[in-house]
C-alpha cells in the first residue's frame, strides 16, 4: 500500500463503488426516509390516509404533474430549464377541445394533433436554444407566455370544452379492478421508458456529459445541438402528453390547463437531486422527490391541516435535502482526500480570504445558520399544529355536546370550499359557517384554493372523499370541472351541497341559494336604471368571464334591459379575475374606450372598490360605481359619494346556512319535497324544490352601510 494514499481513500478507489452510493447516487435515499416520516405522521393524524384506496389516489394526483417532471429531468442535467410546459398543457388542452368539438374530429384524431403541437413548441424552443444558442431561461419564459397567450387568444379565455365521451373519460376517471387509476399505467411506462433511455443508453448518458461539461462533450464526438433540441422537443410532447390526460381527468378544456405545473414540476426534478448546474439527477430522484410532494399534500388535506403549510413545508424540505446532500457530498471529498496538506490548508484560507478564487469554500457557519433555520421552521410548524389541537381539544372540552348531539356517538365532519379562501367574501362567509358549527357541534373543515382554481377545488374535493366526510359543501368556480368529482362523491354516499354557485343539478343534493339569480340581474339592473334615469351607458366589470354565477346574473341583467330599459345600453363586460388592482386597471381602461360611460357595475366582491378607486382618482364625478361586495370594503367611497349603492345579502348569513342546511341533510332533517328548514337564528327558511333560499337582495347606500360591518 501506497503510505501516501490514506486507507479511507484506498477503499474508494476501488473498480466498483458501495452499493449505496450506485443504488443512490445523489442520496435519494433522503427521500425515501423523508416519505417514510410522512406515512408514518399522516397514519396518525390522517383519516383513510394508511388505505389501498388512497395510496393509488396518491399516484392518480401524481400523474400530469409527473409526467412534466420527467420530461424536465433530462432537460436540467444539460443545465437547462423549461417553464413553458404548464403553458403548453393549456395550448394542447383547448387544441384537443376545440378540434373534438367545434371541427367535429374523432377524440382519437383530436388527441393525435395536439401531440404535434406539443412537438411543434418543443421544436420552437429547440430551435432557439440549440441552434441560435439563447439562453433557455430566456426562451421558456417568453414560450410560457406566448403558448398560453395563444390559448387565451383561441378561447378568449371563457372556451370550455366538454361534454367528451364517456372512453375518453375513462383514461383520466377511471378504475382498472374498481381500484387502480386508469392513468397510472401511463406513469408507469413513462418511468420505466425514462430509466432505461437515460441510465441505460448511450445517447442517455451523453446528456449527462453535455450538462457535465457542453465542450468537453463535443470534443469527446458528441452532438451536442442535436441531443439539446431532441430533449426539449421530447419536453413538448410529454407536456401534450399530459394536457390529454389532465383534460380526461377534469372533464373539461380550458385554456387554464397546467397554470403552475411547471414550478411543481421543476421542485419535484430538484428535490429529487438532480442539479441545476447539469452532469447529474436520476428518474429514480425525481419520482421519489414528486411523490414526497403529493403525499405532503394529500396527508395535510387528510389531517384537516391548513393546505397553505404545503407549500412552507415543501420549501423547508427542499432546503433539508440539499443540504444534508450537501454536507454528504463534502463527508465524502473529504474522506478520499484525507487530511489536506500544507499546501492545501494555504490554499483552503486562501479561498476564503478571496471568495472570487474558484473552487468551493466550506463556510460551516453559515451551512450551521441554515440548518438552524430549517428546525426553526419545523418546531414552529409543530408548535403551531399542537396549539391548533390544543385550541379543539379545550373547544370541545368546554362544549362537548355543543347541541343535542351530545349523546351520539359520531360527530358530523362538514367540508366547507370558498372559490377562493383570500376572497373577503368569502372570509366573511366563514364567519357565520364558524358561528353555526359551533351552534350544532359538528366537525367543519374549511380548504379550497387561493384564487380561482378550478383543478385545486377537484384536488380538494378528492381528498374529502377520501377523508369520508359526510358533507361536501362547495361554491363551484366551474361547473362542468367540478361536477364529475362531485358525482364521485355522491356515489360514495356523501351527501353533497352546492352554495354561492351552482354545479349541474345531478351532481348535488342541494343548492344554498343566496338569492335567485333573477332577483339579483334584476336588482342590479333596477338600481343601474335609477341611478341613470333610465338612460345612459353602463359596463360591468365581472369576476371570470367562465364563472358561472356571474354569467347568470349578467344573462339577466340583459334579460331586464330588453323588457324594462330600451335605452339603458350595456357596452363592455371585462374580467378581474377576483381581484381588486385588475378590477382597478380594466375600470381605467373602459373610461378611456368608452367615454360615454356613466356607471361601472362591478359584480364580484373586491371589484367595487377596485372600479371605485379607478374611478376616484380619473376624477371623472360624473360616473358613479355600483355592484356586489361587501359594506366594509366600500364605506369610504360610498361616503365619498363614488360608490352609489352596494347591493348584496348577508354573507354572514349565506355561511350560517350553509352549514345548517349541511347538518340537516346529513341527520335526514332536510329532503326532497320540504318546504321549509329551521336554520337557528335565521328562523324558517324557504325550500323551493332542490333550492335553500336565503333571501331578496339587499341593497346598501350611505343611508343605512354603517348599520353594517361584514
Amino acid at each position: 500500500m501506497n503510505p501516501a494514499i490514506p486507507q479511507a481513500a484506498m477503499r474508494d478507489l476501488q473498480l466498483e463503488a458501495p452499493w449505496r452510493e450506485r443504488l443512490f447516487p445523489n442520496n435519494e435515499w433522503v427521500l425515501l426516509l423523508v416519505i417514510l416520516i410522512e406515512g408514518a405522521i399522516f397514519s396518525i393524524t390522517g383519516n383513510n390516509f394508511l388505505t389501498t384506496a388512497n395510496a393509488f389516489e396518491i399516484t392518480r394526483l401524481s400523474v400530469e404533474v409527473g409526467l412534466l417532471a420527467l420530461a424536465l429531468t433530462p432537460v436540467i442535467i444539460t443545465a437547462g430549464i423549461d417553464l413553458s410546459v404548464g403553458s403548453m398543457m393549456g395550448l394542447a388542452a383547448v387544441v384537443l377541445g376545440g378540434l373534438w368539438r367545434d371541427a367535429h374530429l374523432p377524440i382519437v384524431a383530436a388527441a393525435a394533433i395536439a401531440l404535434l403541437v406539443g412537438i411543434a413548441g418543443g421544436s420552437l424552443n429547440a430551435l432557439m436554444i440549440a441552434r441560435l444558442r439563447f439562453p433557455p431561461l430566456i426562451v421558456t419564459l417568453g414560450t410560457f407566455s406566448l403558448f398560453r397567450g395563444i390559448a387565451e387568444g383561441v378561447t378568449r379565455g371563457i372556451e370550455n370544452y366538454s361534454g367528451f365521451s364517456p372512453r375518453f373519460l375513462f383514461l383520466g376517471q377511471g378504475y382498472v379492478g374498481g381500484l387502480v387509476p386508469t392513468q397510472l399505467f401511463v406513469l408507469i411506462a413513462a418511468i420505466a421508458l425514462s430509466a432505461w433511455w437515460l441510465h441505460r443508453t448511450t445517447y442517455g448518458r451523453s446528456v449527462y456529459a453535455i450538462g457535465f461539461s457542453p465542450e468537453g462533450a463535443r470534443y469527446a464526438g458528441i452532438h451536442v445541438a442535436r441531443r439539446l433540441a431532441f430533449v426539449y422537443l421530447l419536453s413538448g410532447l410529454v407536456s401534450s402528453l399530459a394536457a390529454i390526460i389532465y383534460v380526461a381527468h377534469l372533464g373539461q378544456a380550458k385554456s387554464d390547463a397546467g397554470t403552475g405545473y411547471e414550478l411543481m414540476a421543476i421542485t419535484a426534478v430538484v428535490l429529487g437531486g438532480t442539479s441545476i448546474f447539469g452532469g447529474r439527477g436520476t428518474v429514480l430522484g425525481t419520482a421519489l422527490g414528486l411523490f414526497a410532494i403529493v403525499i405532503l399534500q394529500n396527508g395535510l388535506r387528510l389531517s384537516a391541516q391548513p393546505a397553505e403549510l404545503a407549500g412552507i413545508l415543501t420549501g423547508a424540505l427542499l432546503v433539508g435535502t440539499i443540504l444534508i446532500d450537501r454536507l454528504s457530498s463534502r463527508v465524502r471529498s473529504n474522506r478520499l482526500a484525507g487530511p489536506p496538506s500544507g499546501e492545501q490548508k494555504s490554499n483552503q484560507q486562501s479561498a476564503i480570504r478571496n471568495p472570487q478564487s474558484k473552487g468551493e469554500v466550506e463556510v460551516r457557519n453559515s451551512q450551521l445558520a441554515i440548518l438552524s433555520v430549517v428546525i426553526l421552521i419545523a418546531a414552529a410548524i409543530v408548535a403551531t399544529t399542537n396549539w391548533m389541537s390544543l385550541r379543539s381539544l379545550r373547544a370541545d372540552l368546554i362544549n362537548p355536546a355543543g347541541s343535542r348531539r351530545a349523546g351520539t356517538a359520531h360527530k358530523a365532519v362538514i367540508a366547507l370550499m370558498p372559490k377562493a379562501k383570500g376572497d373577503p367574501y368569502f372570509v366573511s362567509c366563514k364567519q357565520g359557517a364558524d358561528e353555526a358549527a359551533k351552534e350544532l357541534g359538528v366537525e367543519l373543515l374549511w380548504d379550497g384554493p387561493t384564487d380561482l382554481d378550478p383543478a385545486k377545488q377537484n384536488e380538494v374535493v378528492e381528498a374529502w372523499i377520501t377523508r369520508g366526510v359526510d358533507v361536501i359543501a362547495v361554491s363551484v368556480e366551474n361547473k362542468v370541472g367540478i361536477s364529475t368529482v362531485l358525482r364521485k362523491a355522491k356515489d360514495k354516499g356523501i351527501k353533497v351541497i352546492t352554495w354561492d354557485a351552482d354545479s349541474e343539478k345531478d351532481a348535488r343534493d342541494f343548492f344554498i341559494d343566496q338569492a335567485t339569480p333573477q332577483g339579483i340581474g334584476y336588482t342590479l339592473t333596477d338600481e343601474a336604471a335609477r341611478i341613470l334615469n333610465n338612460k345612459g351607458e353602463f359596463a360591468i366589470i365581472t369576476a371570470s368571464l367562465s364563472a358561472a354565477n356571474q354569467n347568470e346574473w349578467i344573462k339577466y341583467i340583459k334579460e331586464r334591459l330588453a323588457q324594462k330599459y330600451p335605452e339603458l345600453k350595456l357596452v363592455a363586460t371585462q374580467p378581474s379575475e377576483g381581484d381588486r388592482d385588475r378590477a382597478f386597471a380594466e375600470t381605467q381602461t373602459v373610461l378611456k374606450v368608452y367615454p360615454n360611460v356613466k356607471l361601472i357595475m362591478a359584480i364580484a366582491a373586491p371589484a367595487v372598490p377596485g372600479a371605485a378607486e379607478a374611478v376616484q382618482q380619473s376624477g371623472r364625478t360624473d360616473v358613479k360605481v355600483t355592484g356586489l361586495s361587501l359594506p366594509n370594503m366600500n364605506k369610504p367611497y360610498v361616503k365619498a359619494g363614488v360608490v352609489e349603492s352596494v347591493v348584496l345579502w348577508n354573507t354572514v348569513d349565506l355561511g350560517y346556512l350553509t352549514v345548517y342546511a349541511a347538518d340537516a341533510l346529513s341527520m335526514g332533517r332536510l329532503k326532497r319535497g320540504d318546504n321549509e328548514i329551521s336554520a337557528g337564528r335565521l328562523g324558517k327558511i324557504e325550500v323551493a324544490n332542490d333550492e335553500v333560499r336565503l333571501g331578496a337582495p339587499f341593497i346598501f347606500d350611505k343611508h343605512n352601510i354603517d348599520q353594517f360591518n361584514f
